[in-house]
């Protein structure tokens, strides 16, 4: 009896915004969705910038130019939400 081996691609083939969520296609079929809430420089960010976006790092990852963020599929399938910035004060 034959097993086939299910070949998993990770690249993004497609980003949407819809309703306060990071909704990402894989190409493998997968679709990622997370909220804006977890990525602050998206969530504060403008309509156009979200939707000017473009791929990056082989396929493996998505870059916002004007907003300077990038996100990885890597970490959005972690659902790794951005890291807590701390600020010192005096």
């Amino acid at each position: 009896m034959g097993i086939l081996a299910y070949q998993a691609d990770e690249r993004v083939k497609k980003v949407k915004i819809e309703n306060d969520m990071l909704c990402v296609d894989l190409y493998d079929g997968r679709v990622i969705s997370v909220p804006l809430a977890w990525y602050p420089k998206l969530f504060a960010a403008k309509k156009k910038q979200l939707l000017n976006w473009e791929i990056s790092g082989g396929g493996y990852g998505i870059h916002w130019p004007e907003l300077d963020e990038d996100l990885s599929t890597e970490g959005l399938l972690r659902g790794a939400p951005a890291p807590k910035v701390f600020s010192k004060t005096a």
